[in-house]
């Protein structure tokens, strides 16, 4: 009896595995089936910087910095530690771990649990907003650079064509507050306040901005020739796929870091830069009772670790099978979060010593988003010796951290496409290229609105709504429970032994806990968060969305919304389809046939000569002799992956 039971319990098992007989051979003409040979990274260190280049971004230099002073300075990196241990570290392995083990992108990484494929639906619509959105800073960036070999930096002086008579840069003495300010010139009227000239070469020169989204009153041009510059850069980055990629991440993932640590020394140097770095990372414990606090620190390891964009999946479906990801990922989860740290003293050493020459607080020069790195910084450039090698320096620097992270995010889109029907794609060699020119081409024209006059108005909607913390929330938590719950814990971690079990043993402490903070912690910080800044943006307290002075119109709300509910309801509209089509008459039934894995037809589990049976008994168990992937290779059973 307890033989029997053994053996019907393995046949169960066995359903999920699709049989290597079931699958048309390399040769068959039947099918668009046919197994496709996954290209990998030439070497492992190609994926490391891919990673690498992928996660370390803007928002490492002006978003991590800005939320720490604001936050309560070095008591901010509490709930950032808790966030990114509980949230982002988990999710980082296991975007990673399911992309190297399905070889597949974010999308067809989900036949783990096919029902669940919405995920990755959700996955691509998120990246789609970012992709369109988050190149428009490199277009912005690109007109800077350009400008920065002027003879006289432009944004430096009040005497161009597009300043206003409010323009100054002359400070003294405010009688009514006895700080520091801006000296208010004759000309300006009395219902205007006096501005630097770097706020008005931003708004008047850079986006010529209108008054409002309604009123996008024509392009601005340079951006739209910057914006091109820059998607053609991308392109040429990527056009191979890994094999592009690979080679320009030995660029664009370690000269950005040089130029930061040139930025980082240089800012340390100067005078006022304590006076800086106090401001920085001054801890106010007291902040840690405000729930923004909490909700700016997930929000920031969201976009920092770049999880639930898909990308880091459709990385990590390039890897070798065996490659052990894991002591990587852990590497670089720390590399990625110390960039964040280091760049913010990089940032406000010269914060403080533009404070320090102005006289006034550090306070009332810091900035957030684009205003740290298109107004505050280079007003602080303008302050020092050579300007123009300073502005140079700091603007290739946020052109190449951007970049990568652009052309990761743009390749991790192209993956989850080709992977939908790798053998159409990969039929010839100019296939996948010119999809990749193709999806270039279309984000471009998407973020032309972006571009015109009133453009800022467009891409704020695009940040706040399109790849939102509510958005990567919401995916985040169906993540870790569909792999926890539906797939199972423990069947996913012998999945990983399997592929690396014979250089480090991921069911032996202390790897097991991020298993459980997939099926436990994980989902609940997410699901509350969720809930939380849903209920008090939007429901309790309806909050909003404003640009400065500017409130949305209704009518914008509601475009903002269309792009969150683009991805948002990727899930439940794809799991009801799969829930229709699924064969069975009963809830039951339906449930067994949706949930069935689904290999990729390459994967070793559907290799002939693989050991089914031994592996599949000790599915659900810690069995130490459960075969690795390299085990089988050495034993005989050489199926490449």
């Amino acid at each position: 009896m307890k033989t029997s039971s053994h053996n019907d319990d393995a046949d169960s098992r066995r359903e999920h595995i699709i049989d290597s007989d079931q699958i048309p051979s390399k040769h068959s003409d039947t099918s668009s089936l046919v197994s496709v040979e996954r290209v990998q990274w030439t070497k492992q260190r190609e994926f490391i910087l891919s990673v690498a280049g992928g996660f370390i971004g803007l928002g490492n230099v002006w978003r991590f910095p800005y939320l720490c002073y604001k936050n309560g300075g070095g008591a901010f990196l509490i709930p950032y530690l808790i966030f990114l241990v509980c949230g982002g570290i988990p999710i980082f392995l296991l975007e990673i771990g399911m992309g190297q083990f399905m070889s597949r992108g974010g999308i067809e990484a989900w036949g783990l649990v096919p029902c669940f494929k919405g995920i990755g639906w959700a996955s691509l619509v998120i990246v789609f907003w970012l992709n369109v959105y988050y190149i428009v800073i490199l277009a912005w960036n690109l007109f800077y650079l350009f400008q920065s070999f002027s003879k006289v930096l432009p944004w430096s002086v009040c005497t161009n064509w597009w300043n206003s008579e409010c323009c100054t840069v002359e400070m003294g003495m405010n009688n009514a507050t006895g700080k520091q300010a801006l000296i208010k010139p004759e000309t300006c009227p009395d219902n205007a306040t006096a501005t630097y000239p770097e706020e008005e070469y931003w708004k008047l020169r850079v986006l010529q901005l209108s008054d409002g989204l309604g009123n996008p009153d024509g392009f601005q041009w340079e951006l739209v020739a910057t914006l091109a510059v820059s998607w053609i850069i991308c392109y040429g980055c990527i056009w191979k796929g890994v094999k592009s990629t690979g080679k320009s991440v030995y660029v664009t993932s370690t000269f950005p870091l040089v130029m930061l640590l040139i930025l980082l020394v240089r800012g340390l140097t100067l005078p006022g830069a304590s006076k800086g770095i106090e401001f920085y990372i001054k801890p106010n414990l007291t902040a840690l009772g405000e729930p923004r606090v909490w909700i700016d620190a997930g929000t920031q390891i969201f976009f920092s670790y770049a999880i639930c964009l898909g990308s880091l999946t459709s990385l990590g479906s390039y890897n070798k099978f065996s490659f052990n990801s894991y002591k990587w990922c852990m590497i670089l989860s720390g590399f990625n979060s110390g960039a964040s740290i280091v760049s913010g003293f990089a940032i406000f050493s010269v914060l403080g010593f533009m404070a320090h020459s102005m006289g006034v607080e550090v306070g009332d020069v810091a900035e957030k988003g684009p205003g740290l790195a298109f107004i505050a910084y280079p007003r602080a450039i303008n302050m020092m010796p050579l300007p123009q090698l300073w502005a140079v320096l700091f603007f290739v620097m946020l052109l190449l951290l951007g970049l990568a992270s652009q052309y990761v995010a743009v390749e991790g889109m192209c993956t989850m496409i080709v992977d939908l029907n790798p053998h159409y794609w990969q039929k010839t060699k100019m296939r996948r290229p010119l999809l990749v020119a193709g999806a270039c081409f279309f984000c471009f024209l998407a973020a032309l609105p972006m571009v015109t006059k009133g453009g800022m108005y467009v891409f704020q909607l695009a940040d706040t709504f399109g790849a939102s913390g509510l958005c990567l929330l919401w995916v985040a938590f169906f993540e870790c429970a569909i792999v926890a719950w539906v797939y199972g814990r423990e069947k996913f971690y012998n999945d990983l032994y399997y592929m690396f079990g014979h250089k480090m043993d991921v069911r032996q402490w202390p790897w097991p806990i991020f298993g459980y903070m997939w099926q436990y912690v994980t989902p609940i910080i997410c699901a509350a968060t969720f809930g939380y800044f849903l209920g008090s943006n939007y429901i309790v307290n309806w909050t909003p969305t404003t640009y400065d002075k500017y409130e949305y119109p209704w009518w914008g709300e509601c475009i903002g919304m269309f792009m969150a509910g683009s991805s948002i309801f990727c899930i439940p509209i794809y799991f009801i389809g799969a829930y229709y089509k699924a064969d069975g008459n009963s809830w039951s039934e339906k449930w067994a046939n949706m949930t069935r894995c689904v290999y990729p037809p390459h994967h070793p589990y559907n290799q002939k000569g693989f050991e089914k049976e031994q592996l599949m008994s000790s599915i659900g168990s810690s069995s130490t002799q459960l075969p690795t992937y390299s085990q089988t290779l050495t034993n005989g059973n050489n199926f490449a992956h």
